[in-house]
């Protein structure tokens, strides 16, 4: 099982990492980023389970998730 975190300073909250995930285990969360954009952040879901796949990284284009195994 995996688990990602995610680096709140820099995610714009484009939401491409909740669209793209294979196991849809990411929505958007409560928590906004701290950079200003007042977008809200990625969060797993409770319950899910991450296959650490990182495919959420890979299109980050903030490179703004950090995928562990």
């Amino acid at each position: 099982m995996g688990r990602i975190v995610v680096d709140r300073s820099v995610c714009k909250g484009c939401g491409y990492c909740i669209q793209f995930c294979p196991k849809h285990v990411l929505h958007m969360g409560e928590q906004r980023n701290t950079s200003g954009y007042g977008n809200h952040c990625p969060d797993m879901l409770e319950g899910t389970e991450c296959v650490a796949c990182a495919t959420c990284a890979i299109v980050c284009p903030d490179s703004a998730i950090t995928v562990y195994r």
